[in-house]
């Protein structure tokens, strides 16, 4: 489909909607409900509206409805006046923008309207330094040539200016003709792509006659976008509102569940279908005891005629009774901890970049626990490994090397003798460097040149050339001048064949204006390059130059070129633009009239780039590979040279302690039979300690994921460490989805635009703000300065989100089952006001305090990665530990029931004195096992759990004192009894007595590795890592006979710490065998002692 802009013309411009942008969800009318809908598309929010529903029966309804539709009705309002606010606030910025004044032309003249009034088809006059409404496409500017220099970085975040350049047919039209101009654009309809426009333009006479021009995304000015350096440009509208590019990239991206939020999904299942078991149990021995005992107590009073549905009365009671068990504040609750775990992160100052002025900021604040259980980081290499800083290091030009033994080729004598004497080979090949490119020019106020690139590959060869001599001084529209050794020589620019991830390369057809010679200039990777030389050309030291080079770490880019005759680039430039011309198709159109050009080249030479390593990137990921977390590299670089890269960056290791394997091939049999060698291969090494790794290149790794998914799917999961080269932005995705697919928890991290799918695939998306802008940052779901905080943000705030979180999401159900106190009469022992209090204010502001908590100090966890597999296999949150606490819970109703029913037995109490008494006894349980819990109990934390506990009473002597609110003195008289503080005792004692016991038993016989750390941390001693802090302790606790491990083993677990191989994302499934039949069946094989993937054992 398409549409067809008219310029400058009324009748057609109210075909398609206004400019007006609205981001918002709602409306005064639909907030309500559409709120309402979506907070009920959740079952735990429509679970307890049935609930509450429920309640407003009288009949069946134990307590006062209020205990439900309070706290209900208080969560759903939060949740809606968070929504209401973000909602005004986007309101409020759409506002700003839709009535900002703006120039457009009418009836031949220019007038001030609104931003909303543009509509399609007028012409928008923009000033310098002004922000771009709508999408335009460019048809004037204040520049002789007809170009202008926008700043996207609120679009793409790309910090460097671009050129945009107007249609060759507008060239030449003054202000006055453009205020008059007529004509058709005829483009595809509005689509998100912000790179890509393939559309024609035609005007209508006298300006021109009828000639179709084609145009491209450099003939565009984007919304966002900000004019700079220009004096004015003017372009047509072609989309708008919420139709332009940036319009239709907005959206809301898909919540992403975590590890945890899936478990207690999972959990609050499990105890709805315990609910109905015990709802089915007591609701029928609660109608027998009705039908056969209390229909014979005087006090009793049944109807014989009963209606039908009274069967469902006391089943109806219990259910209500039973709701408390699933926690209604646990959503809110989990909400708060987890905004102020990201608030964490962006207060970070230890992940403060200075260099870049960059803070940690965490865009997405519901999945900090999953930071703690990563298995698999995926991660770019330039600008992501890399600095991104790219300086020319060495080259080769016509089969001589420079810059070999100074390291740096701009200060090699030889190089520079060249230079000065005019060398043909080294002018070509600095001709190259320095036309073929997007570079643009700019003098400073003080005459230097300074060049603004959109790759930093670029930067550094134009500015390379530049101290070699060969400086490019100018560069207007499609006229380059270019000073060398005091002689000015002047180029026409007449195509530019750009640079595309399936080409690989970039050439430009030049005009020598002093001789009239046409040339083809190309620079690409050398799979691109090198098999377009000419017939006969000797390669083989250019070849040679690209291992060399690589193998050093450097980044390699073959430069060529050729002369060619005017017929031909005539016949040529015929079908390119015949090509540029076409709406569908365009981009493969375009690639194959570009082939039938860039053939017969002849090889200039070899440039080698450096791009540093960032401080740190060694170190962190050591550190991350100790913690149990696998990293594959997808780097578009070569094969050697992201080898390199990867041992340097401790990535994979050397022989003989590690040993890389090869994917290699460009036919599928090749292909077939290098991934069938590699995975027997780690088949077989298994059980070694060795660390094996493999490499695949972009071409093998398309034949794999097409057709032999399943094998590639085996080696994933065997191998720890892969590197994988030459690959595309959709292959990053790929990979990463695939590793999904094996039920991994994955981090994708990158700097660049073309990183953002990889990113955005992956459970956790992490972005560098880097050389490369912003887009990565944008798209992520943590943004960092630099690669080394990714062992900060992993290590601590993971680590300690998900201890937190585990402990606060099970707490939240352990206080809950203390409802689990009736007959089977179904009657309440709290009354309504005690239920809903107990569960919005006495028990959920302790447990807040969880976010302070630390069970060991962030200097520890650092010096002591392994323990990360504590979070990774899930240890703190799963069926076991949830079944700990749900004994636990049992015990301790049973306990407050218990004691309380016999010690008042004798005494002459009321139900609310009795129903006080259990409650002063739950919550004194609950402040004991909230501070036993806590690993470090600061004063803030010890003032909220006791001081709540105090508040507790404080309320209640309060509420005794009112006559009218049902519980008139009773506060009082229990305070004055001894029996009361006895009662309290006893519960406190026999509560908690078990669990300080088994707690103490298993610190003391039977401690884990984060155990044997608090204990070193408290003993004031030396600080050990875990590997010699087993020696260490081993002869304190020979007297004992008691034999442990630093390290979480198979067969050891406590009742609280269950099995690494129990639990629920531990256990993978079982990879069948290759779907083709040369792979043969896995050989058993011995557990490995260091075993190369953990959820693999």
């Amino acid at each position: 489909m398409k549409r067809f802009v008219y310029i400058n013309d009324e009748s057609y411009q109210n075909d398609y909607c206004d400019n007006r942008i609205s981001n918002t969800k709602y409306t005064l009318l639909n907030f309500l409900p559409k709120n309402l809908w979506e907070q009920f598309r959740r079952f735990m929010n429509q679970y307890f509206l049935l609930i509450a529903c429920l309640q407003l029966w009288s009949l069946i309804t134990p307590v006062n409805p209020a205990s439900t539709w309070g706290p209900l009705i208080f969560i759903f309002a939060v949740s809606a006046t968070k929504e209401a606010w973000d909602d005004y606030n986007r309101y409020i910025s759409d506002k700003q923008a839709n009535e900002k004044e703006v120039w457009i032309v009418k009836n031949g003249t220019r007038k001030h309207i609104q931003a909303q009034d543009i509509r399609v088809g007028n012409i928008v006059w923009i000033r310098e330094n002004e922000e771009v409404p709508c999408d335009l496409v460019l048809i004037g500017t204040s520049d002789s040539q007809g170009i202008c220099h926008v700043e996207t970085a609120a679009l793409d975040g790309e910090i460097d200016l671009k050129t945009r350049v107007i249609p060759s047919t507008c060239v030449g039209l003054d202000c006055e003709q453009l205020h008059k101009i007529k004509g058709v654009i005829e483009c595809p309809n509005p689509d998100k792509d912000i790179r890509r426009l393939d559309a024609n333009i035609r005007l209508f006479p006298p300006f021109i006659d009828n000639d179709i021009c084609p145009l491209t995304i450099s003939n565009t000015l984007l919304q966002s976008c900000y004019l700079r350096n220009t004096e004015w440009a003017c372009g047509v509208a072609v989309y708008t509102g919420n139709e332009t590019k940036l319009g239709m990239s907005r959206g809301v991206p898909e919540p992403k569940l975590t590890a945890m939020d899936a478990m207690i999904d999972k959990l609050t299942g499990a105890i709805f279908l315990f609910q109905i078991a015990v709802v089915l149990v007591l609701g029928s021995a609660g109608n027998v005891w009705k039908d056969t005992e209390a229909r014979k107590q005087w006090y009793v009073k049944y109807d014989d005629d009963e209606p039908w549905y009274q069967i469902c009365v006391i089943p109806l009671r219990f259910e209500l009774l039973c709701s408390i068990m699933i926690p209604i504040s646990i959503k809110v609750s989990l909400d708060f901890v987890k905004s102020l775990y990201a608030k964490f992160i962006d207060w970070d100052e230890e992940m403060y970049d200075h260099e870049t002025d960059t803070p940690a900021h965490a865009a997405n604040t519901a999945i900090s626990e999953d930071l703690g259980q990563v298995e698999y980081i995926l991660t770019d290499k330039t600008g992501t490994l890399t600095e991104n800083k790219m300086i020319f290091r060495r080259c080769c030009i016509g089969g001589t090397f420079y810059g070999n033994e100074s390291g740096d080729a701009l200060r090699d004598v030889e190089l520079l003798n060249a230079v000065a004497n005019s060398s043909p080979h080294v002018i070509k090949f600095l001709t190259v460097m320095t036309l073929c490119n997007t570079v643009i020019p700019i003098k400073s106020s003080s005459g230097a040149i300074l060049y603004k690139a959109q790759s930093q590959d670029e930067d550094a060869l134009v500015n390379a050339a530049s101290n070699l001599h060969m400086v490019l001084v100018n560069k207007n529209g499609n006229n380059a001048e270019i000073h060398f050794n005091g002689r000015v020589v002047q180029y026409e620019i007449l195509d530019i064949l750009e640079f595309t991830s399936d080409r690989k390369r970039m050439s430009v057809v030049v005009l020598d204006c002093e001789s009239g010679k046409i040339f083809l200039l190309s620079k690409g990777a050398d799979e691109a390059i090198i098999p377009c030389a000419y017939s006969g050309q000797r390669i083989k030291t250019f070849v040679d130059a690209v291992d060399k080079y690589a193998q050093l770490g450097l980044r390699t880019l073959c430069l060529g070129w050729r002369e060619l005759e005017t017929e031909e680039y005539l016949e040529w430039s015929r079908s390119f633009k015949e090509a540029n011309s076409a709406l569908v198709d365009r981009e493969w159109k375009v690639a194959e009239v570009c082939q039938k050009l860039e053939h017969s080249l002849e090889i200039l030479g070899v440039s080698a780039i450096e791009d540093r390593l960032q401080v740190g990137v060694p170190e962190t990921i050591e550190i991350l590979r100790q913690s149990g977390i696998n990293f594959w590299m997808l780097t578009g670089d070569k094969q050697s040279t992201a080898i390199q890269i990867a041992l340097l960056c401790n990535l994979i290791s050397s022989e003989p302690k590690g040993q890389l394997l090869y994917i290699n091939g460009r036919t599928e049999d090749e292909v077939v039979r290098s991934l069938e060698r590699v995975l027997l291969t780690m088949r077989i090494t298994t059980s070694e300690p060795k660390e094996l790794a493999f490499v695949v290149d972009g071409c093998a790794l398309e034949i794999i994921l097409s057709r032999y998914n399943e094998a590639f799917t085996e080696l994933a999961v065997l191998s720890k460490t892969a590197i994988c080269c030459r690959v595309t932005p959709s292959q990053k995705a790929q990979l990463v989805k695939l590793l999904k697919s094996c039920d991994y928890r994955t981090l994708a991290i990158g700097d660049g635009g073309n990183d953002v799918r990889m990113i955005q695939q992956a459970d956790i998306g992490v972005g560098i703000s880097g050389r490369e802008g912003l887009q990565a940052a944008r798209a992520a779901d943590y943004s960092i300065g630099k690669f080394r905080f990714l062992k900060r943000l992993i290590l601590v705030h993971g680590r300690y989100s998900y201890n937190r979180t585990a402990f606060l999401s099970q707490y939240s159900f352990y206080k809950s089952f203390f409802s689990f106190l009736s007959g089977i009469a179904g009657t309440s022992l709290f009354n309504s006001v005690s239920l809903m209090a107990y569960n919005v204010f006495y028990t959920s502001i302790p447990v807040l305090t969880t976010v302070l908590d630390k069970d060991l100090s962030e200097k520890t966890v650092m010096q002591n990665p392994e323990i990360l597999l504590y979070c990774q296999a899930g240890r703190l949150l799963n069926p076991s530990t949830f079944a700990g606490w749900f004994g636990r819970s049992l015990y301790h109703a049973l306990v407050v029931f218990l004691i309380t029913i016999h010690a008042y037995a004798n005494e002459k109490s009321e139900m609310e004195e009795l129903s006080m008494v259990a409650l002063s006894g739950s919550i004194c349980l609950q402040a004991f096992v909230v501070t036993l819990e806590m690993n470090s109990l600061t004063f803030v934390q010890f003032l909220a759990i006791w001081g709540n506990f105090m508040a507790f009473y404080i309320i209640n002597f309060f509420i005794s004192s009112i006559p009218s609110a049902g519980m008139y003195t009773i506060m009082f008289r229990l305070c004055r009894q001894l029996t009361y503080w006895v009662t309290l005792l006893l519960i406190s004692g026999v509560g908690m007595g078990p669990v300080l016991a088994l707690k103490y038993f298993r610190y003391t016989y039977k401690p884990s590795a984060i155990n044997i750390l608090q204990k070193a941390e408290r003993s004031f001693g030396p600080m050990y890592t875990l590997v010699n802090l087993e020696s260490q302790l081993r002869s304190d606790m020979e007297n004992t006979n008691i034999s442990f491990s630093t390290t979480p083993v198979k067969n050891k677990a406590s009742v609280y710490e269950p099995l690494l191989s129990d639990s629920p994302i531990s256990s993978r499934r079982t990879l069948a065998a290759s779907s083709f039949d040369i792979f043969q069946p896995a050989q058993s094989r011995n557990t490995s002692s260091y075993p190369r993937n953990i959820k693999a054992n």
